[in-house]
């Protein structure tokens, strides 16, 4: 179903909070992921916000390839609350968000 590891996506939660510090990180980390990785993690964010149901996760990820206008990486930093809109998403699509964070923590990154 989720084709981007969680391991990345919290990569990414991690990278976010930091702010300013690891802006340039993040915009390469995610600039280098392909473009299946990057539609799966405009369609978490987007159902981690509550844009789409957990049900509607294909449909979602079809929605972000179709509509992709910008750099992801412009598009998802620019999004507010980004960190929380992937965990929720995460969580919503049944990954332990809190086991991820942890093994990511003890870093296996």
């Amino acid at each position: 179903m989720i084709e981007i590891s969680p391991r990345k996506v919290v990569h990414i939660i991690f990278q976010h909070r930091e702010g300013m510090v690891a802006d340039g990180e993040l915009r390469a980390f995610i600039g280098g992921l392909n473009d299946d990785e990057k539609a799966h993690l405009v369609a978490i964010a987007w159902v981690g916000r509550g844009a789409f149901e957990p049900e509607e996760y294909s449909e979602a990820v079809a929605t972000a390839r179709d509509e992709a206008t910008t750099p992801t990486e412009d598009y998802l930093i620019g999004m507010p609350h980004l960190a929380e809109n992937l965990e929720a998403g995460l969580d919503a699509l049944g990954v332990d968000v809190a086991d991820e964070e942890e093994d990511f923590l003890d870093g296996d990154h």
